[in-house]
């Protein structure tokens, strides 16, 4: 049987939805309930208000997040894990261990690319 990783493949969709580096930590982010937009970039950092936007809506297009209005003399908006997304939690989860046990063991390698030479940005 071929074992291609087709542009249709899911387990190709699945690594697409894990490469963007905001998606996952926005996910990680959500874990513990509904956040406001100003609560999620407090509490992720480093993420610009755009680019968590884009990030919310990928997430929500995909089927990972839903986005939740809330009336009220200040209408506000917060998002929240679906059903689907929380599903995602426990490969996050055993992604951010083996980076934890094995981090410095790429940083390592990359050094020694760089100081050799053999370093690119495309590495």
């Amino acid at each position: 049987m071929d074992q291609t990783f087709l542009a249709d493949c899911r387990a190709r969709l699945a690594f697409d939805l894990l490469a963007n580096t905001w998606n996952a930590v926005v996910l990680w982010a959500l874990r513990q309930g509904p956040l406001r937009h100003g609560e999620l970039r407090d509490r992720i950092g480093g993420i610009s208000q755009k680019v968590l936007t884009e990030t919310l809506r990928r997430l929500e297009f995909n089927g990972l997040v839903t986005r939740r209005g809330y009336g009220g003399s200040s209408p506000r908006v917060a998002y929240e894990l679906t059903e689907l997304g929380r599903t995602l939690l426990a490969p996050i989860d055993a992604f951010g261990a083996w980076a934890f046990e094995h981090g410095d063991e790429v940083m390592e390698a990359q050094e020694r690319h760089r100081l050799a030479g053999r370093y690119t940005r495309d590495s």
